[in-house]
């Protein structure tokens, strides 16, 4: 059961991070400032995600340690702003772009 959520957890972060650095690349190619924004919240999404999926494997596998514990708490906080922050500019920006 762990393993599998392993394999899940660690399928997903490899997802996002191909998902931000994609996103991320588009935003530094976009010449249009709305564009450049809706990819860099897409890339805050996909970044947000990578960090909870992270946190979740340290969280599983790393048990007892409180140094881990706290690092992996960490992680899931900052994933939760990046998440909360981009899931808000991404709703502006599709504002905007309509």
């Amino acid at each position: 059961m762990i393993n599998t959520l392993l394999w899940i957890f660690g399928a997903l972060v490899i997802v996002t991070c191909c998902l931000s650095a994609l996103n991320s690349f588009r935003s530094r190619r976009s010449s249009d400032g709305k564009l450049r924004g809706l990819y860099a919240s897409r890339m805050n999404i996909s970044m947000g995600l990578m960090l909870i999926f992270a946190a979740g494997i340290l969280l599983i596998v790393f048990t007892g340690s409180t140094v881990k514990i706290i690092v992996g708490a960490l992680f899931f906080l900052l994933g939760l702003f990046n998440l909360f922050a981009g899931i808000r500019n991404h709703s502006h920006f599709t504002r905007l772009l309509r």
